[in-house]
This record gives structure tokens, sequence and C-alpha cells, in this order.
């Protein structure tokens, strides 16, 4: 990375600020969180920043009290940061973690892949990603796939959330699968049995709940650890049905949460994983594995939805057992979003099977690759969800949030391309040919403009011609002259720029089939040439879309207005 002079200069000034502030050693986290907050690009240099950031705290922290302020003021004087940078800075900043001095942050995403990232998985994503490159810390995505039935995993879905991380912004530091490391879970459930806190129960379900809402014991409950281990191996040899048994940690039979006495921790289930076979058929309850892995995994800092506190609740038991220390939590709100409703993988998975949805990544479902697919930037979710932090309320927006900071980032980037919506074709009098002009992007000069050569017939959109032909209206082809529309026919009027409406165009011959995929239906029209696959355009009158291919007819998906 080729370091500025300036962002040495403002490495300096934020450590400076913490340590005035606080009259203390700077905060690593602290100063790296405004960093990144004012320059989003630099968060895949994060490693190399922190080392500068590093360095800067390291002589900040020579300076007295006297030295930091005067310091800090000269550098101010001739510092322009500019207004809305430091408004934009304070935006984007998350909440500081608690971290002690020296602490190594580590944070962890646990997705189940039974199925792709959506938004709500991407508010995960960010957040911890962020979190990890703040504070210098490490990154994992560990994916918990411990239940090969209810929540059966997508082989696709563990690259997705892979590539979608990266996407985003932030590559995992390490990648674990829980499938993969079952040894692990039964030689902890067997340490569990051994210190007296695990017993294998024979009760069916219904059973059980009887004796669990009464806060009654099981009659399992006081096994002998010999006959537990005896029973707990016979269950590892397949030799009991489904249902039949399963291991319960002891807690409190008169809890007063009845979810937390004596709840399950392993059970068999006789289903093939996709991605390990018939290896296994006892599986760890996603309780017990996950409080197992954030111990051997070293997690620091757990963010997650407040949903979830039962399951920190349960944790605590086993974490208790083996003595061990539980993580710093955060617990933030469900994030609902309007235009998707009660979307979940499993209803996303049924409308696929049943053709409703043309795939995971059909423009109307809230998943990253659908959002990829439309041409929505990374930073423009990223971005969001900084803005949104881990408030522990529940809040409810609209995708028209993430629309604004994605136009905010692409406008000044595409280029501009006409598309006609549902072509009438109409015979110009008395125009002659000529050669439009058009600028790939009004406020870009320097990119150039289109050619669009046109003689006398010119294609255009069926709602502006109903609109205007209604009323004999005199409107202005966009960067090509004004024309006087009479039912059926139309005449050229002029080269003048009058207080008249401007529509859109294309010259008949000159353009080609085009078809744009929206959530809510699909437009076919015609439209200009030049636009490249895979690249991301504006529309004019019409809106932002990602060019999807461009053979014999133009493929789009829509972004937004």
């Amino acid at each position: 990375m080729e370091v500025h002079k300036d962002l040495e200069k403002l490495i300096l000034i934020y450590s400076l600020e913490n340590a005035v502030k606080y009259d203390s050693i700077p905060d690593l986290g602290a100063v790296m969180g405004k960093i990144m907050a004012k320059d989003p690009e630099l968060r895949k240099d994060a490693k190399e920043v922190s080392k500068i950031a590093k360095d800067t705290i390291d002589k900040v922290s020579m300076m007295g009290k006297e030295e930091r302020e005067r310091e800090l003021k000269d550098l101010l004087k001739n510092f322009d940061f500019g207004g809305e940078e430091r408004k934009k800075e304070k935006e984007m900043k998350l909440p500081d973690l608690d971290v002690k001095e020296g602490e190594k942050v580590v944070i962890r995403l646990a997705p189940n892949p039974n199925g792709p990232p959506t938004l709500g998985h991407a508010r995960g994503i960010v957040v911890n990603g962020e979190y990890a490159n703040v504070y210098d810390g490490e990154f994992i995505l560990r994916f918990d796939d411990t239940d090969p039935r209810i929540k059966r995993p997508l082989l696709s879905a563990y690259e997705w959330y892979i590539r979608d991380c990266e996407w985003l912004g932030y590559k995992p530091d390490r990648i674990v699968t829980a499938s993969g490391r079952m040894p692990i879970y039964y030689d902890y459930a067997e340490e569990l049995i051994r210190l007296g806190k695990g017993y294998v129960c024979f009760c069916d379900r219904e059973s059980f709940k009887v004796l669990k809402d009464r806060g009654e014991a099981c009659p399992h409950r006081d096994q002998s650890v010999e006959d537990n281990l005896d029973y707990w191996n016979r269950m590892l040899s397949g030799e009991y049905r489904e249902g039949e048994a399963v291991l319960r940690i002891k807690t409190d039979m008169k809890g007063e949460n009845p979810a937390l006495r004596d709840f399950v921790v392993f059970r068999i289930i006789y289903k093939e994983h996709p991605k390990v076979g018939k290896k296994y058929y006892v599986w760890p309850m996603l309780d017990f594995e996950s409080a197992v892995e954030d111990h051997l995994l070293g997690v620091t800092h757990i963010i997650r939805g407040k949903d979830l506190m039962d399951g920190e609740r349960k944790q605590r038991f086993i974490y208790r057992y083996f003595d061990w220390i539980y993580p710093k939590t955060i617990y933030w709100g469900r994030m609902k979003i309007h235009e998707f409703g009660k979307f979940s993988k499993s209803s996303i998975k049924k409308g696929i099977d049943e053709g409703i949805y043309d795939g995971w990544d059909d423009p109307r479902l809230p998943t990253i690759l659908a959002m990829r697919k439309r041409g929505i930037s990374p930073e423009a979710i990223r971005n969001f969800m900084i803005k949104l932090g881990v408030g522990n309320s529940d809040i409810s927006i609209s995708m028209k949030n993430i629309y604004a900071e994605n136009r905010k980032i692409i406008d000044p980037k595409v280029n501009r391309y006409f598309f006609v919506c549902d072509p009438i074709e109409l015979e110009v009098k008395g125009a002659e040919e000529r050669t439009a002009r058009v600028p790939l992007h009004p406020n870009f000069p320097e990119r150039g403009v289109r050619e669009l050569k046109v003689k006398d017939r010119i294609l255009i959109a069926r709602k502006d011609y109903e609109r205007f032909s209604r009323k004999g209206s005199t409107v202005r082809l966009k960067n090509l002259y004004n024309i006087e529309i009479k039912g059926d026919r139309a005449f050229y009027a002029g080269e003048r720029i009058e207080d008249i409406p401007i529509i859109h165009w294309l010259p008949d011959g000159f353009s080609k089939k085009m078809k744009v995929i929206a959530p809510e239906r699909v437009y076919e029209g015609v439209g200009e040439e030049g636009m490249k696959s895979g690249g991301v355009v504006q529309l004019e009158r019409f809106g932002y879309c990602r060019i999807d291919s461009v053979n014999d007819e133009i493929i789009a998906y829509f972004a937004h207005k």
C-alpha cells in the first residue's frame, strides 16, 4: 500500500484527539474506526493502516499533555477535513467495543448454510467484519451446519457465503465448518458425562415435556456416570432409533425458564449430510456446538440478534461446567425490510422448487446474490449497515434507504443510455437526416458522446405517445429536436429549446431488442447499442440497471430509480 502523507497526518490527528479527550494513551480501535469511516476503501489495507496507527500511537504516548494539545491545535489549523466529511465520518462510526488493553479481538460470523446470505445476514457480515478491521482483530466465518434435516445445508451456500463476505469487503481470516469437526464435540460430550453434568435420556418428547413443565426430573437423570457412558457409546454405535435416546445437560429442573431445564445437547438423526455423507448420525444441538467452538476459536465478542438470548443462557451452563470464560455479547434488534416482508430461507427454497422464483438470485428476493445481480454496490450495503449500528431496538426499514446510498455511489460513475419501453414507431415529417451527439454523462463531458444517426423514423415509449398524442403536444426529443405529435403522425417543430416536455427516443434500425427484469415485472422494448455486459448504467428516465448480457437481445436487471 502506498501511504499518502495526508493519511499519516490524519492518523496523527485522530490519535491526538483521542489522547486529549480521555487524557490517556490513544485507543487503537477508536483511531482505526475513524480512519475506516473517513475512507472505506482503506478496509482492504486494514492491516497496513493498523501498523501505521500503532507506530503513531507509540509516538503520541511519549508526549506530555500540553505537547499533545499544542500539536493537535497546530495540525487542525492546516488540515482541511471539510464539513460534510466530518459529518459523514460521525455517521459511519460503530460504537466502541469493550476491549481490554492488549486484548486481541476475535469476531465470528456463524451462519447455517441452508441458503445464501440475505440482507439480514449482510448486517452480520458488515458489522462483524468491520469490528475485526477496526480493532486489527480476526474475522472467522464458521458454518454451523450440524442439522442435516430441518435446516439442511445447501452445498452451494458454503461458497456463496465466502464470496459474499469478500464482495462486501470482509475476507474471512479463517473458515471453519462444524460438520467436519464432529469428533471434537463427541469428546466434550463424553467429558460432560464424566463430570456428572450430562445424561442419556430415553423419555419421549411428550413425556419429558410434562415433567419439565412440572419441574420434575426424569427417571434417567440419576443414572451413574458408567451407565451414561455406556448408553452414549451405544448412541454413537447406532443402536438406538431416532428419538429413542438423547443426551441432556443437567441444569435446574426448578428453574424459572422451562426452556433451560435439562435441555438436549445431542440427538440422533439418520439423514445423509450434504457435506459429510453418512459418516455421523449423532448430531450436536446448535447451542452446544457453538459454545464449544466459540471457546476453542478464542472468540472474544459475539454480536447477534436478541432473539438468541436464550441461547446464551444455555451456553453459560456449558461454560460454567467446563470452567470457561464466556465472550462479551452485544444484541441487536430485528431488522424488517418493508419490501420483502417475512421471507425465510425455507420459504424462498419452497418458492424456487415450485417455480415461483427463477433461483436464489431472482430480483424479487432479498439475497445478496439478487442485490449483486441487480447492480446494487457493496459499498452501499456496507455504508447502510454501519449507519444502522447495533442498537437493540427492532427496526423497520425500506429498500429506498439502500437505494439512496447506492445512488450516491454509482451516479457519478455510470454512463447514460436510452431504453424505449414498448416502442411506437413514428415518421417525423419535415425532418432531415442527422446525427445526434448525446453525452455519456452530462456532468463529465470528457467521457465523450454517443452518436445516434437518425433519418425520419424514430421510436418512442408507448406511455409517452399515449400521453402527448391525444393533446397534439409539442415535445423535445432529447439532444435532437422538437416534434409535434398529432394523432398517429409527428412533425418536425424546430430546434429551439423551449419549456416543453423532454422525452427519450431511439432511431429506427439503430437499436437492439432489450428486456429489463425488475422485481415487479419484466419491461420489454429496445435499447441503445454500446452497453457492456456486466456493467451498470442509467437508463434515462427509467432507472439504474445492471446489464447482464448483450447478444441478439440486451438483458438487464433493474436496480432502482
